[in-house]
């Protein structure tokens, strides 16, 4: 996309237009930017708890408590770190020109499912035959 593209403002992607043409390239561009930013945003707020110490409570268990909801703000926020990670992928393959388009089979994604999850990567087909094959590999293991 060489030039700037303005979505109108009730803008949405519909199975009517072109597949990944201009607007919907920049309208999942902007959904996945709008998206990273609220993680960033999300991310330091928890930065900021976890910096607020406070492990040196005199009662083991408000201690414990403490510890425990620091853990999982860790885990939320390394959840966070990785989805960021995916987002800018996503990024990146609608600046190749890719985005949209299932990495095995080449075939459209489609717009529902990018709705749902903007990061997938595989056609609803593709993802399915994945976790079959990773359900199969599990069962064997």
């Amino acid at each position: 996309m060489d030039t700037a593209i303005i979505l109108p403002p009730d803008y949405k992607p519909s199975a009517d237009e072109e597949y990944m043409n201009d607007y919907q390239q920049e309208y999942f561009r902007q959904k996945l930017l709008n998206w990273k930013k609220s993680l960033i945003s999300q991310s330091e707020g928890t930065l900021d708890d976890l910096r607020q110490g406070g492990l040196n409570q005199p009662d083991q268990i408000d201690r414990a408590s403490l510890e425990a909801d620091k853990a999982l703000d860790l885990r939320t926020k390394d959840r966070a770190r990785k989805l960021i990670s995916k987002i800018n992928d996503a990024l990146k393959r609608i600046e190749d020109g890719v985005y949209g388009y299932c990495e095995e089979t080449g075939e459209p994604i489609g717009i529902e499912r990018l709705e749902a999850r903007p990061v997938a990567t595989l056609s609803i087909e593709a993802q399915e035959r994945h976790e079959r094959m990773e359900k199969t590999y599990d069962d064997e293991a």
